[in-house]
């Protein structure tokens, strides 16, 4: 049986509780790593496609910026006093190269998140943090001047606790939402936890047909189907990307940041994704150049005029969907069939019937309410020496390692901010 004492107990080795660990230890406390999957960072391993985007290229303003303006005003200290810039200087002190991608997006050089993983458990080993994995917490408890950490073989104790948990994300990493149990019990308020970054399904029998095309931007918007339909109003800008179709729906960085408003509760009614497969051009821009194209030959067909800026498989349905044929000429197209296929390009509704859920879905949006956590420090204001990191918190950002950047920023403030034994 090992030692039950420690000045602090860090439930969850993930991102944040690695990071967390690692900088706590460093300033000479015993540390316990408690994790309940045999592997280490199993959600690392598999990020990224399994290379692990671990941060985004961008200043720690902008980073916060992508988390909207209220996550945004909770994250703005950690983000500042642990910047990107700083992630990607330690991940090149220990040992793991990266590079930069054209869409900001930083990797490490190798493309393999094992990498990543296997840094922070080394930093966290070599500054002396206890790890236990295969461990399940069962419960915990505040004890007056303690916190008793239950798992089935035995109890630990510490002055001190860190829960890095994570969510209900990718469940199969282990990240079930215990701790939100375990917080209600000690006084905390859960924002209902929802799947985030999670591919959507359609309806629309023409969506499954095209399995397997991308379109490289795309620009997405929701539309709430309430008599009078209207469109969601959101303080994040991040809708525009690449688009995936796939055969329950579609995929791809646009989808899965607009995800988000398709789970809130706020939101509770039917919705429609509003496809503008042209975002570079507007409408009038459009019509000027299917007019033009008239112009210069009167035998040019509508598909083929289209199949110059889209997937000839795209092309070929929103011709359909505008009930145009696809060898229509365009001198002969007219004024009401040119507004159809400019209607279906910029404007394209696509019948969503809902996500994949958490299974598929890389965070959580929800979790421990954000009033209920100082922000310098992460400690929770409702127990004292009580911190929270990661996921577990009502923070959720775009795709493109924002996440990985938060879990970080917010393990290291609580690891610094741990009071001395």
């Amino acid at each position: 049986m090992m030692n039950s004492k420690y000045d602090v107990i860090v439930v969850g080795a993930g991102a944040a509780g690695l990071w967390a660990a690692a900088t706590v230890a460093r300033r000479g406390q015993r540390v316990l790593l408690i994790e309940k999957n045999k592997k280490l960072g199993v959600k690392i391993l598999m990020s990224g496609g399994t290379r692990c985007n671990i941060t985004h290229n961008a200043s720690w303003r902008e980073v916060a910026d992508a988390f909207g303006k209220s996550q945004g005003r909770f994250l703005k200290y950690a983000l500042a006093t642990l910047t990107p810039e700083e992630v990607v200087d330690t991940f090149h002190r220990l040992g793991v190269a990266t590079k930069v991608e054209e869409t900001g997006k930083v990797f490490p050089q190798s493309d393999r998140a094992i990498d990543v993983r296997d840094a922070l458990v080394t930093q966290a080993r070599q500054t002396g943090v206890n790890i236990l994995p295969g461990t399940s917490v069962t419960g915990i408890a505040s004890n007056h001047d303690h916190f008793v950490v239950s798992c089935a073989e035995q109890s630990f104790f510490c002055r001190t606790l860190v829960l890095t948990c994570g969510g209900q994300s990718y469940p199969g990493c282990g990240t079930t939402g215990d701790g939100y149990g375990w917080l209600t019990e000690l006084g905390h308020s859960v924002v209902a936890p929802r799947p985030a970054l999670t591919p959507l399904k359609c309806r629309d029998e023409w969506v499954h047909r095209l399995s397997g095309v991308t379109i490289p931007d795309v620009d997405l918007s929701i539309q709430l189907q309430n008599g009078k339909p209207q469109m969601v109003r959101a303080d994040r800008t991040c809708f525009r990307g690449s688009f995936l179709f796939t055969h329950r729906g579609c995929s791809g960085p646009s989808t899965l940041n607009i995800s988000r408003l398709v789970t809130d509760p706020a939101n509770n009614l039917p919705k429609k994704l509003i496809c503008d497969w042209l975002p570079r051009v507007s409408e009038e821009m459009l019509r000027n150049n299917l007019t033009s194209a008239a112009a210069r030959s009167s035998g040019r067909q509508l598909l083929n005029e289209l199949c110059q800026v889209l997937p000839k498989r795209l092309a070929h349905e929103l011709c359909e969907l505008a009930g145009i044929p696809g060898d229509q000429s365009l001198a002969e197209l007219g004024k009401k069939r040119l507004n159809r296929i400019i209607q279906q390009s910029k404007r394209c509704p696509l019948d969503i019937s809902g996500t994949l859920g958490f299974a598929k879905a890389e965070v959580t949006a929800g979790g421990i309410e954000l009033s209920e956590v100082n922000p310098q420090t992460m400690e929770s204001r409702l127990v004292p020496r009580l911190f929270l990191a990661g996921e577990i918190l009502d923070v959720d950002g775009p795709i493109g390692g924002y996440n990985f950047q938060a879990a970080f920023s917010t393990g290291f403030v609580a690891g610094n901010a741990i009071p001395g034994a």
